[in-house]
């Protein structure tokens, strides 16, 4: 199965690294998490992995295929789909329109309409909703279509980019359900985030990123367990 893996990646900002020997791997089949506070690296890593800001050294495979130097589109083709920070749903089209531009690369009518059914299926808000602008949507529900229409992909690698970000507790409760049972499914999820205690709830291995290096890893259990991760965010 397909697995990510990331060697000794320094990236770049106007020649000053952003990070340095960063190294991870997020097994296929499971939620591997990032943690870390905000200018730790983790968006940078994103860009990393997605060709938006390639890393100047290292090497980045998925499924054994080089990503560096490819493009974005040929990166996302390889089954990469990628849910942004703040949702960045279209405003001005209704839930079913959003949902419909996840599968663009989706050219059979009927994988289409299926996969719509199973996002619908996951998310019966967004059924009782489809034909709602956007953004008329509370913040928690545009958060499940921007997920939704990452799932219209049909990814096997979901990256989630601070999906707790402008949430209320209970949404944010909510949608760590949801990104684990979109796991449960076979979608691997690469997930990262600030709220550590609701990440570690869900995920089975985690990095913590501090100044665009690891500086921890290990499973859940074992950053849960770790004093620098305790005093960092548990107090």
């Amino acid at each position: 199965m397909a697995e990510l893996r990331i060697r000794d990646i320094y990236t770049a900002y106007d020649q000053a690294d952003v990070l340095s020997g960063v190294s991870l791997n997020a097994p296929a089949g499971g939620i591997t998490c990032i943690l870390g506070s905000n200018g730790a690296g983790k968006t940078t890593l994103i860009r990393s992995v997605l060709g938006l800001t390639p890393p100047r050294s290292g090497s980045i495979t998925y499924d054994g295929t080089d990503l560096v130097g490819r493009p974005t589109h040929e990166i996302v083709a390889l089954g990469i789909a990628c849910i942004p920070e703040g949702r960045k749903v279209f405003p001005k089209m209704t839930v079913s329109e959003n949902l419909s531009v996840g599968a663009y690369r989706e050219t059979n009518k009927d994988a289409i309409r299926a996969r719509m059914d199973q996002v619908y299926a996951t998310f019966p808000r967004l059924l009782e909703r489809r034909s709602q602008l956007a953004g008329t949507m509370s913040g928690g529900e545009q958060a499940m279509l921007s997920i939704g229409r990452g799932l219209m992909a049909g990814p096997k690698l979901l990256i989630i980019d601070e999906p707790s970000l402008g949430l209320s507790p209970l949404f944010v409760k909510e949608n760590f359900n949801v990104i684990q049972r979109v796991n449960e499914t076979g979608v691997s999820v690469l997930l990262v985030e600030q709220n550590v205690k609701q990440t570690l709830a869900i995920a089975h291995r985690g990095y913590v990123l501090s100044q665009g290096r690891v500086v921890a890893q290990g499973s859940a259990e074992q950053l849960r367990n770790n004093d620098q991760v305790r005093q960092a965010y548990f107090g």
